[in-house]
This record gives structure tokens, C-alpha cells and sequence, in this order.
């Protein structure tokens, strides 16, 4: 006897199905702050050394970035998550796993970013510094990054966004976030709401648009008030 069958969006009034879907994009979330964090932290030390480090230091910076340009965060993913720890005996969890390869990632997403915005401010500025007598650390600190920063935030706010999407590609190692928790609720429920896909990944389209929108709103807000 086939079970009866109810559309899908009857599954978005259960509780449960709801608190699932927030409880897997809390995951993707906080993988992708975590790892951000980490990323402005890694990528302000790189980009300032790439600018100051001299004709070495820029050279490894620019490898090093587009080594992860050319290579996609899935097979980085890969290459940390299962080969990582077949080779070196180290247990990884997922998440870990996922928040050292978008750090890699961001870190040097984050290194390009600083980098022009460093070289972007006038020479005049540098030359004012040190005319006031600050040294190389004074005039980075209260001069050049203050000025760089304006230009820094709707770009990393940009970055941001991105990496909160990216993150659903963890769900190919594992990771329960909220994809896999979507593809589970379609997956029990698959005889009784056929249509239960269309609804499902509109919620979570809906979710990714609840809070990726705001972020990238702020930061077009502060954009024009800063230009004032």
C-alpha cells in the first residue's frame, strides 16, 4: 500500500524540521567565522609583510596566493581531511579539517586585499609620517592601517559572504551542516512529500539570504558613510 502523500511545505511547519535546518547552518557559520577570524588575523601579518618584506617576501606571498587561487577549496579539503591524515596518523574531525582550508584560503584572499589597500595610500602620507618622526611601526599603526581599513571592510565583508556559501562544500567530508540536514529531511520524507526538495533547499536558500544580506547591507551602509 503506497503512504499517503502531502506537499512539501507542510514539512517547514514542524518544529523539528526547522530547529534542524538552523541547527546545520549554526555549522556553517560558525566554521566560516571561525575561520575568518583567523584569516583577517593571518592575512593582515602576510599582506603587510608582502608590502614591506621586500622583493622576497612578496614573491613567497604571491606563490602562496595563487597556489590557492588555482587550486579549488574541494580538493584542499580532500588533500587535509583524508590524505593529511592518512600520512601523517593525525585524526582530523570535519570541522577542524574545514576550518584549516578555508583559513589557507582566506588567509591569502585576505593577504591581496592588504596588500593593495597598503600600496594604494598616496606616498605623501608615508612621507607626513615620518616627517612627524614616526618609525615604520608608528606609521603603519596610526597612519597607513587607519586609512587602509576603510577600504579593507566591504571587501573582507565580501570575503565573508563568500565563505559562508563555500562552507556547503563540507558537507563532502562529512560534516552535518545545513545541506547534508536538508538532504536528510528529504531523504525520510521522500515517499510521503515528494515535492519535499523544492521546499527544502528554498528554506535554505532563504536561510543563506537571512544571513549573508544583512552583513553585505552593513557593509554598503558604512561604505557610503565613510565616503561622506
Amino acid at each position: 500500500m503506497r503512504p499517503k502523500q502531502s506537499p512539501g511545505w507542510e514539512l517547514l511547519l514542524d518544529q523539528n524540521t526547522i530547529l534542524r535546518l538552523l541547527e546545520g547552518l549554526w555549522v556553517s557559520v560558525e566554521i566560516a567565522l571561525i575561520s575568518m577570524v583567523l584569516s583577517i588575523i593571518f592575512g593582515l601579518l602576510l599582506g603587510t609583510w608582502r608590502v614591506n618584506g621586500g622583493k622576497i617576501s612578496n614573491i613567497i606571498g604571491r606563490v602562496y596566493l595563487e597556489f590557492i587561487r588555482i587550486m579549488p577549496p574541494l580538493v584542499l579539503l580532500f588533500l587535509v581531511y583524508f590524505d593529511l591524515t592518512r600520512t601523517a596518523g593525525i585524526n582530523l574531525d570535519g570541522q577542524v579539517a574545514a576550518v584549516i582550508v578555508f583559513t589557507l584560503w582566506g588567509s591569502a584572499e585576505m593577504s591581496d586585499l592588504v596588500r593593495g589597500a597598503l600600496t594604494s595610500i598616496p606616498a605623501h602620507q608615508f612621507q607626513s609620517a615620518r616627517a612627524l618622526g614616526m618609525n615604520r611601526r608608528q606609521e603603519l599603526r596610526y597612519v597607513i592601517l587607519p586609512q587602509a581599513v576603510r577600504q579593507l571592510f566591504p571587501q573582507t565583508v565580501n570575503l565573508v559572504t563568500r565563505m559562508i556559501k563555500t562552507t556547503s562544500l563540507v558537507v563532502l567530508i562529512g560534516v552535518v551542516e545545513v545541506l547534508k540536514v536538508g538532504q536528510q529531511i528529504i531523504d525520510a520524507n521522500r515517499f510521503t512529500h515528494p515535492d519535499a526538495g523544492l521546499w527544502i533547499y528554498g528554506a535554505i536558500f532563504f536561510l543563506y539570504f537571512i544571513v549573508c544580506f544583512p552583513i553585505s547591507y552593513a557593509s554598503r551602509r558604512l561604505e557610503k558613510r565613510w565616503a561622506l
